[in-house]
């Protein structure tokens, strides 16, 4: 996948035209499809733009990376702003972290069940 399938797939996915994320990034609809249809790559500046709009970074934009596969679908601004803050905690804190997110979706799995 290109730069401009993964910038098309990220603005569709958040159901943006080419016209709203030319807005949020300051450029105009036309350079987002140039983008989008591979006639132009995007400036380093521009492409942060863009990551910061999609709610990815610009490895998964420029690679494609795995490891950035769930920034790049997580919608909710605030909470990947508190999982980038738990990856920044050291190894005791990240566990307690995963082990309290577990225990709330097991409960919230058999309250599911109960009714």
């Amino acid at each position: 996948m290109t730069i401009g399938e993964r910038i098309k797939e990220l603005r569709t996915a958040k159901k943006l035209t080419q016209t709203d994320l030319a807005k949020m990034v300051g450029l105009s609809y036309i350079q987002i499809g140039r983008y989008e249809t591979h006639k132009s790559n995007p400036s380093s500046d521009v492409l942060h733009k863009l990551a910061n709009a999609l709610d990815t970074t610009t490895d998964f934009l420029m690679q494609g990376s795995s490891d950035d596969v769930v920034s790049a679908q997580l919608t909710d601004r605030e909470l990947l702003s508190q999982f980038k803050q738990v990856e920044k905690l050291n190894k005791e804190d990240k566990h307690l972290i995963k082990t309290f997110i577990d225990a709330f979706l097991t409960k919230r799995q058999v309250q599911n069940l109960a009714h």
